[in-house]
């Protein structure tokens, strides 16, 4: 492995780094960090990130791990985050989402190290949206349920640390990783069928928004903090604006309701959240349709410069 630190500059940890908001946040990151990002099973080279292979449901390793490296600020992205997968495999659930959160915040706060941990909208039920950072959580799922009880042992072993719920994130995707969103384009230029929920909405946010959230949170946050899009959807308006935004034909596009799909995990209504406190730190968050247009300019940017 080939360190490819920066003298000089502080040292940010960045867990789950080959995950799709992992991978965008250690791209952000390495202007103004020396980055060490951590992956399991996914291995991944970037530019200006010094990548290890690390399985953070070791606790012993993981700890011996963190005494040589030395971070100066860890963002703690890596999850099991699909939450059907959580539902039938609660036991690697609770390893990887409440157990290693608990061994990077017993290290972190008996050194004081800044920690921002990503957890999600879904600690809520649905039910009594726009959320504000003060609402009870109230989670349906174990993907929820397990986010939440990390979030109470952060609260607790490291009262300093930053908790952030992520929204439902899109953008341009890793080399190991994707957005909802590379699915949903790959079906509308096939024109395949592309159902989608009418009765389930989030307030998404543009992933490289939604990193920058995370650095902000690293350098200036405290307690807990949304960073959700500005804007309530549904998955069916999303992909309608998709359309539009990439020039591809949307009739392939249909309305569907979650009760149409049997699914393990149980799928909250409505998860809007609000912003507020995130907004008044600095957080400036793209409307869905400039989130999408920028993601466009990049993919054209992009293009041209391999021309």
């Amino acid at each position: 492995m080939t360190d490819v630190s920066s003298p000089g500059l502080r040292r940010l940890l960045v867990t789950g780094a080959s995950g799709f908001l992992g991978w965008h946040l250690c791209h952000k990151a390495s202007h103004s960090w020396q980055v060490h990002g951590t992956h399991y099973t996914h291995p991944f080279q970037m530019p200006g990130v010094t990548a290890h292979r690390l399985d953070l449901t070791n606790s012993k390793e993981v700890e011996s791990w963190l005494s040589q490296l030395q971070p100066d600020g860890v963002i703690h992205t890596a999850a099991l985050s699909k939450p059907n997968q959580c539902e039938q495999e609660p036991d690697l659930s609770y390893q990887v989402n409440v157990e290693a959160t608990r061994t990077l915040a017993r290290f972190c706060s008996s050194r004081q190290i800044p920690l921002v941990f990503t957890s999600t909208e879904q600690v809520f039920d649905g039910e009594s949206a726009p959320y504000p950072e003060t609402a009870h959580p109230s989670p349906i799922n174990v993907y929820g349920r397990h986010k939440y009880e990390a979030e109470q042992i952060l609260q607790q072993l490291h009262p300093q640390a930053v908790i952030c719920r992520m929204p439902l994130m899109y953008g341009l995707p890793g080399p190991t990783s994707q957005s909802f969103v590379q699915g949903f384009i790959q079906k509308l230029e096939a024109q395949q069928p592309l159902p989608l929920f009418v009765d389930e909405y989030r307030s998404p946010a543009y992933v490289e928004d939604a990193a920058e959230g995370l650095l902000m949170a690293l350098e200036k946050g405290v307690g807990m903090l949304h960073l959700g899009g500005p804007e309530r959807i549904s998955r069916y308006q999303f992909g309608l604006l998709l359309a539009e935004i990439f020039n591809l034909d949307g009739a392939s596009i249909s309305p569907s309701y979650r009760a149409e799909v049997p699914m393990p995990a149980a799928r909250p209504a409505d998860l809007t959240t609000h912003n507020h406190r995130a907004i008044a730190m600095g957080y400036a968050p793209r409307t869905p349709r400039e989130g999408l247009m920028a993601m466009k300019q990049t993919m054209k940017d992009f293009s041209a410069a391999s021309v």
